[in-house]
């Protein structure tokens, strides 16, 4: 990396396979010992549907995580089946709205709506929010209005190498 003192916080996707590989505990902390990364340097984000078809492997998985340091994301929420009220069974610190909700959203569309609550009830949770699939001045002036933490999508970066990367951020770009 070129300058690792850029890295606040890596975020890794985990696939449902990866996800339930038996030593994934192991695995990661093999990593973070042979890397000499902390664990609260790393974000595991895992699907909304990995957590619905496997909730009760999901909460004992994400509390050995979360005993590392390790914080936990649900990613493409509002893409699956769970219940908003089921939220506060899992040890998570971030939930990611899914880009579907993003991309119609205007100052009078259902998903605002849909959005608005559901940045209510994760700060009631004490969960931050990352809306996905932001685009455009207004969808980020909306989602700052609905008090989202934070967002990622085309309006501030296509994806990037890490060099590419670490130049964005010392570009500090103030969106």
């Amino acid at each position: 990396m070129p300058n690792s003192k850029l890295l606040k916080k890596i975020s890794i996707n985990l696939s449902i396979k990866q996800f339930s590989q038996p030593d994934l505990i192991e695995q990661i902390e093999q990593i973070l010992h042979s890397t000499g990364l902390d664990g609260s340097s790393l974000m595991l984000e895992i699907t909304e549907s990995v957590i619905v078809e496997n909730s009760y492997e999901v909460t004992t998985i994400f509390s050995r995580l979360r005993e590392l340091g390790i914080e936990l994301s649900i990613d493409d929420f509002g893409t699956g089946y769970s219940s908003l009220g089921r939220l506060y069974n899992f040890p998570i610190n971030v939930l990611k709205i899914d880009q579907s909700f993003v991309s119609p959203m205007d100052t009078s569309s259902i998903n605002l709506e849909i959005i608005k609550i559901i940045v209510a009830l994760a700060h009631t949770l004490g969960v931050n929010v990352i809306t996905e699939g932001i685009e455009t001045k207004e969808q980020l002036a909306l989602l700052r209005e609905l008090n989202c933490e934070y967002g990622q999508g085309y309006f501030f970066s296509i994806p990037l190498d890490s060099s590419a990367a670490a130049a964005l951020i010392m570009a500090n770009p103030q969106w």
